[in-house]
């Protein structure tokens, strides 16, 4: 908010227990985007990657200026070209590795986390810089040895696997090591395995397949994760110290503040505008939550329910088009598609998915017959806009580059990184200096290491998949285990998904699904496009699943509520989000795949109408309300009919119509009864 003595105002009005001072001042610096030191400790705890050393003096200054030069290198490369695909990837993945063992030590334990950067981690930073060295040096004889690799080219590798594997751990946690561990073992033994078994592979060939090629580990995770994904973070962190994330809580609590349960309106909008760009979950949930949690409780929101709200809302805006969180333009490499065809065919999950946590959250509040916040202490949304409002012109600058100019998306973002600094000295306030440019360098860098160390370390698991055939025979054993049948088959890909998605970035996680298990699903027929949306949702929507929800599990840090039954709150919000999937699987229309005749328009926009009205019928069943309290009969016939519009048949369409009429007919009734 503009004007703190407004905004004590807006927290006082309302239900719920009053809000202590430390609580005010908190909600005061988080409308802001400044986060407390208890905050601060949360986001620690539940996105490991957040804690880092902390340097002073000239250790501080050179960590700081190697950021910038590191950004900064990057940009200019997306800009003007970089050096060869193997020495420009070599050198991305050794700045990563390099930054990683610089800002991470080898336990998590407070000593070393206060403690300088000991000699044996400058010796890792040194081998790690002398591979792209190599590379750069010996780049035509390392082509050349490619299947017959030299005893120096093994040593290379080797190296650049044990450092990789090492700053992954310390950034990232065991999961994905375990997992990258798992297939190098396969790679090598496999032909002693009952199941999947391959002609077998020693340490030379694996580990050179790795390296000096663009199959592994330098493929097309290090790619997308060299350009659009350190171009799209560079972009959020620019945006960011412009004082987006500021307008962004603004102008939510301008259009949703007033309404029913107005506060955890706000959390949905600000988390899907925010959650789109930064593509990060839990640091999501904390830098809009740190805001909108204690709103919520404010209102009367139950703890856990305050903190599921944030955590479904933030995990969605990775579905919500344009920017997805970088996924979309991952995807589009993948498949080998257009980037805007990506986007159009992401927007009425995404649609959908949010109308799902908008119905539960509104019909919550109807229920609990909780009010929003008092007009009178709302920001009107034409101050808001002519205060700030000029930072929507970088967002449309994007769109244009985008969709309506034949720049490629390289260019589109870098420029767009261009025009919201200028954009910024529109007005005092907003204005960026060249320190502030300096630090979303340093932020951007620090927040593409974590992202790159975990697309690197997936170039393993791809690599091994691409050389043993793997992903061919795990798609064959999931197809054997659904018996053909193409709900089981759906089920199982789920289940593999979400278990692969837990405690990996989602970024990787959808790499590593697509590898996987959306195989199994074009073998049925299914359109590639559907098939990698599938599993990017299940592989996404880890990050609120129990047992290991981490975006939950932070929620539930910042409101104080119980972990697990946050989690669980955050998956019955998100419930659409589980559902969607499988009505695009089942009516390709809702992806818009295969539009272009009238025929096709018309049955997509039947098919989006019965989506919506399945949407609408598992909210009301889940919070029991529509229009007015919902009889427990009704509550479980709009269950059954909401699911069986996710297959789009005539029969099942007119079950589920009849249902919803039903269900409108009883509350229209029910509801002029109680006026009465």
């Amino acid at each position: 908010m503009a004007d703190s003595q407004e905004f004590k105002k807006v927290v006082e009005d309302g239900k719920g227990a009053n809000l202590s001072k430390e609580e005010m001042e908190a909600m005061l610096k988080a409308s802001s985007g400044e986060l407390t030191a208890e905050q601060q400790a949360i986001i620690e705890e539940f996105d490991r990657e957040q804690k880092v050393r902390k340097f002073d003096g000239m250790m501080q200054k050179f960590y700081y200026w190697a950021a910038v030069l590191i950004g900064f290198w990057h940009l200019y490369c997306c800009a003007f070209g970089g050096p060869v695909t193997l020495v420009y990837r070599s050198m991305h993945v050794a700045f990563m590795v390099a930054l990683g063992f610089l800002l991470y030590p080898i336990t998590r334990t407070k000593k070393h986390f206060q403690e300088g950067v000991p000699w044996y981690d400058w010796l890792l930073i040194i081998l790690s810089l002398a591979v792209p060295v190599y590379m750069a040096v010996n780049y035509i004889e390392v082509v050349n040895h490619a299947g017959n690799p030299t005893t120096v080219d093994t040593i290379m590798a080797t190296i650049l696997m044990v450092t990789l594997l090492e700053a992954t751990r310390r950034v990232s946690g065991l999961p994905l090591i375990i997992l990258s561990a798992l297939f190098m073992l396969y790679g090598l033994f496999g032909r002693m395995m009952p199941v999947f078994r391959h002609r077998g592979y020693n340490w030379d060939q694996l580990l050179n397949h790795l390296f000096a090629n663009t199959e592994g580990i330098y493929g097309t995770s290090v790619d997308v994760s060299v350009t659009y994904i350190f171009l799209f973070i560079m972009f959020g962190a620019v945006m960011n110290k412009s004082g987006m994330g500021q307008f962004f809580n603004d102008i939510a609590l301008a259009l949703a503040g007033a309404s029913r349960g107005g506060p955890a309106k706000v959390s949905v909008c600000a988390s899907a505008f925010l959650g789109s760009i930064n593509g990060s979950a839990v640091a999501n949930v904390v830098t809009t939550g740190a805001f909108t949690i204690p709103l919520m409780k404010k209102t009367g929101y139950s703890k856990e329910f305050a903190g599921a709200v944030e955590s479904a809302a933030s995990v969605g805006g990775q579905i919500l088009p344009p920017v997805m969180g970088a996924a979309a333009f991952i995807m589009a490499e993948m498949l080998g598609m257009k980037y805007y065809q990506i986007t159009i065919a992401a927007a009425i999950p995404a649609i959908l998915y949010y109308l799902g946590v908008i119905l539960q959250v509104h019909y919550r509040a109807c229920r609990m017959g909780l009010k929003g916040v008092s007009r009178d202490n709302l920001p009107a949304v034409g101050a808001v806009m002519k205060e700030n409002g000029h930072l929507c012109l970088p967002i449309l600058f994007l769109l244009y580059m985008l969709f309506f100019s034949s720049f490629t998306i390289i260019y589109a973002a870098f420029w767009s990184i261009l025009f919201t600094v200028a954009i910024s000295w529109v007005k005092k306030e907003t204005r960026m200096s060249f320190k502030d440019c300096c630090d979303a360098l340093v932020a951007g860098t620090k927040e593409t290491c974590t992202v790159a160390l975990a697309c690197a370390t997936v170039g393993i698991i791809v690599g091994v998949i691409s050389k043993t055939g793997f992903g061919l025979n795990l798609a064959n054993a999931i197809l054997e285990m659904g018996g053909h049948s193409l709900f089981l088959t759906l089920m199982f890909t789920m289940v593999t998904c979400m278990v692969l998605g837990m405690g990996v970035p989602s970024i990787p996680a959808y790499i590593i699904t697509a590898t996987m298990a959306a195989p199994a699903l074009s073998k049925l027929g299914i359109p590639e496009l559907a098939s990698h949306m599938f599993v990017f949702y299940f592989g996404m929507f880890a990050n609120i699943t129990p047992p290991v929800a981490l975006a939950s599990f932070a929620a539930a840090g910042l409101s104080g509520g119980d972990p697990m039954k946050t989690g669980w709150q955050s998956m019955k919000l998100a419930i659409a989000g589980f559902i969607v999937p499988f009505m695009f699987i089942y009516c390709k229309e809702l992806l818009l795949i295969g539009a272009g005749t009238e025929y096709s328009y018309w049955h997509a926009l039947q098919v989006a109408v019965t989506a919506i009205m399945g949407v609408i019928l598992i909210a009301s069943a889940i919070e029991g309300w529509m229009f007015t309290s919902l009889p427990m009969v009704l509550r479980v016939a709009a269950g059954v009919a909401a699911l069986l519009l996710i297959h789009s048949g005539l029969l099942t369409d007119l079950i589920g119509l009849a249902v919803f009429v039903v269900c409108v007919v009883q509350q229209v009734y029910a509801k002029k009864k109680e006026a009465a």
